[in-house]
């Protein structure tokens, strides 16, 4: 078991930018973000395959937001730039059980705690 640890989380006005990081305990194959906005279910942001070669982004961040990953240092990052109200949400850095991009929950096996990010006006 994997274990999953978000950091980079926190308070940011509108149009500005933050880095999360995720740090794996052992070795990961497609890694993914996701997040749940307040009084909202948990949705799909962007995923990575093992090798860093292909990515995926949800609609809504398209443009705004890279994911990356290194893994010789088991980390892997989700730079958000262009910040916007409706990205407030709290983040998970999850690892899948293929070395092919997922967006599905249900394609992930290992999930972190979780790091809040709150964008205002």
């Amino acid at each position: 078991q994997v274990q999953l640890v978000e950091s980079g989380g926190g308070w940011v006005q509108a149009g500005g930018s933050l880095r999360l990081s995720c740090t794996a305990s052992g070795v990961t194959l497609a890694m993914g973000w996701f997040r749940r906005p307040p009084g909202k279910e948990r949705e799909f942001v962007a995923a990575i395959s093992w090798s860093g070669s292909t990515t995926k982004y949800a609609d809504s961040v398209k443009g705004r937001f890279t994911i990356a990953r290194n893994n010789d240092q088991k980390m892997v990052w989700l730079h958000m730039n262009s910040l916007k109200l409706e990205d407030t949400a709290v983040y998970y850095c999850a690892a899948g059980g293929s070395v092919n991009i997922a967006t599905a929950e249900g394609q992930y096996n290992n999930w972190g705690q979780g790091t809040q990010v709150t964008v205002s006006s």
